[in-house]
């Protein structure tokens, strides 16, 4: 979140004046059992008689609507005095106050347990807070600093963890309403490993159920990546009281999910470090810290302010979450945690997603970052065509990252030099951006013909630049394979559950979602049978009948079977191709740790 002013100022003699506290919350924790916390708030200093207080809709990180209130119950509303005051209710979130006397206070009970960035979960092994999600507030105060204590359970050896300011005991304080709702809180007998890097403490805190030791070999790996991504930009972002956090939860329990916050991380996974979590989990650490540059403060104008109650909608996130994403296996790679090869393979599932999807034809990556409000854990009943229409932001942008990186090396540029200067010009600055901030930016950098071709194509289009020449520069092999069928649809035992891909096969030929499949020429089709096998026994161009119900109907469809669109991506080695001392070092110059 970008961050305004601070509500304290530091004094010669390191005391702190804090600002007005005009928030004070207190949250405990009797009924972990069955997932329910006690919340008081108390709001004071209103300066108006009528006072509004609600709940969050939405969540930092989150791009949708997530609907918080559903999960408070048996709210309780009073003044100052504790006399009871009527409440409205204008909309489902919110309550409405009259007559108080310039203290409302209000209690509820919180239900909550989904463990993961979005959502809280109580129970007796921890109380994981995303703060939206846990507390309600007044907007009226939102400029106004907060006050929350933690009433921990001593019995089960619970400690806080937070980007929060710590005051005394388990009290902590925000300056202001959106420093609060972007500090996630960890509460639970965590472990927590430490290092500092040029005079700023990275904090590790780990709830699961493993050893010491397992979590001494992941912080290792942490460690890597933390310095890894450090060299991308140059230096590390100030955080704010010298501190970075991760907050994570590998339990079995959670949810997985990762989610970034200015100081802070959360990450959460089933996944223990002792069945695959270390490798396993760590890409998410990669990902959510390089956040700490790219969002949280190379942060798009369009998600400034934050809104609590109704949803951001930018056109960046193919940059914000996008590049991220590109750097989130980059970073393994040059940090020694995945070799190349393995690199290179596993570019090749979101490749081909991205450039043989027919979304592309619908919406570049500016618009399919405008759809984010309806697909980042959004929730809707009515069927939908996003397989043919949508491309993850992520995905899409993670293959722009790829290849405006291997353009610029063809210049002996590189999208590390890029985001350095991104990051001077906006982030450290915290002057937030728009597309044509990042326009100019490249053709500062690259210059105009460079910078206007790629953004004229590739941002505001959706063509496809030339990876294999470009991939090719690096030693790595792009092909398609035109031997293979691409029936496009994915048939669970004899039954289509997806919509049919676009110009595929089976789209041609009428075949849809929730048509039963009974016989492919004369080979019967049942739950037991491998679909693809079969498929795939053909060649491109056969011509196959396919009998089908649909409805209570048999039919049948003629269907020609085309071509598999499909890329494959190796290493110039792999083939016992010779690379050539500029392609070993342009490749050095990329994959290699800095």
């Amino acid at each position: 979140m970008k961050r305004f002013l601070f509500g304290f100022l530091f004094l010669a003699s390191n005391s702190i004046i804090f600002a007005q506290v005009s928030s004070k919350y207190t949250i405990s924790f009797e009924n972990a059992v069955h997932h329910e916390a006690f919340v008081e708030a108390t709001f004071s200093n209103l300066k108006t008689d009528d006072i509004e207080f609600r709940m969050s809709r939405t969540s930092p990180g989150r791009y949708a609507l997530h609907e918080f209130m559903k999960n408070i119950y048996d709210v309780k509303v009073t003044d100052g005095e504790g006399n009871v005051l009527d409440a409205s209710r204008p909309d489902p979130y919110s309550w409405k106050i009259k007559g108080h006397d310039g203290t409302i206070k209000v209690s509820y009970i919180l239900f909550a347990n989904r463990g993961g960035g979005t959502y809280a979960q109580i129970d007796e092994t921890h109380a994981h807070l995303n703060i939206p999600a846990t507390f309600i507030y007044a907007p009226s105060l939102e400029n106004d600093a907060i006050e929350v204590t933690f009433n921990v359970r001593n019995d089960l050896n619970w400690k806080v963890a937070t980007q929060l300011k710590p005051i005394k005991g388990n009290t902590y304080y925000a300056e202001n309403l959106q420093y609060f709702m972007d500090s996630p809180t960890e509460i639970s007998n965590f472990s927590k490993r430490s290092f500092d890097v040029e005079g700023q403490t990275l904090n590790f805190v780990l709830h699961h159920n493993g050893t010491e030791e397992e979590l001494d070999t992941y912080f290792e790996q942490v460690k890597k990546i933390v310095l890894q991504e450090k060299a991308v930009y140059g230096e590390l972002p100030k955080f704010d009281y010298g501190n970075y956090t991760f907050l994570a939860c590998y339990i079995p329990n959670a949810s997985g999910d990762g989610m970034e916050h200015r100081n802070s991380t959360i990450l959460t996974n089933t996944r223990s470090l002792a069945d695959g979590g270390i490798s396993g989990n760590i890409g998410t650490v990669s990902h959510e810290f390089f956040h700490s540059w790219n969002v949280e403060r190379i942060r798009p104008k369009s998600l400034e302010p934050f809104k609590f109650d109704e949803a951001n909608m930018s056109g960046e996130l193919w940059f914000a979450e996008g590049f991220t994403s590109y750097y989130t296996t980059l970073i393994l790679c040059r940090a020694g945690l995945i070799n190349q090869e393995k690199y290179i393979n596993g570019i090749v599932g979101t490749f081909n997603y991205v450039w043989n999807s027919p979304g592309r034809q619908f919406f570049n990556p500016i618009e399919m970052s405008y759809q984010a409000p309806f697909v980042d854990a959004a929730r809707s009943v009515d069927p939908v065509n996003r397989s043919n229409t949508f491309i993850s932001y992520y995905s899409y942008g993670n293959m722009l990252g790829l290849a405006l990186d291997l353009s610029l090396r063809e210049k002996e540029l590189n999208l590390d030099d890029y985001m350095k200067l991104v990051w001077k010009t906006f982030g450290k600055q915290e002057i937030p951006y728009t597309v044509e901030d990042l326009r100019s930016t490249l053709n500062t950098y690259a210059g105009d013909d460079f910078g206007n071709y790629f953004f004229d194509n590739y941002i505001y289009k959706s063509n496809m630049p030339d990876m294999k020449r470009l991939l090719n520069n690096m030693g790595v092999i792009l092909t398609q394979d035109n031997s293979k069928i691409d029936f496009g649809a994915t048939v669970r035992n004899d039954l289509i559950t997806e919509n049919t891909t676009m110009k595929s096969s089976a789209y041609n030929a009428g075949l849809e979602n929730d048509d039963k499949i009974i016989q492919v020429n004369d080979v019967l089709i049942n739950e037991t049978t491998d679909f693809d096998s079969i498929i795939n026994s053909f060649k491109p161009n056969d011509r196959i009948k396919v009998t089908y119900e649909r409805l209570g109907e048999t039919k049948e469809a003629n269907v020609i079977l085309e071509a598999s669109k499909n890329y494959t991506l190796s290493l110039f080695e792999a083939n016992n191709l010779k690379l050539d001392k500029k392609a070993k070092a342009l490749r050095e110059s990329w994959l290699q740790a800095k």
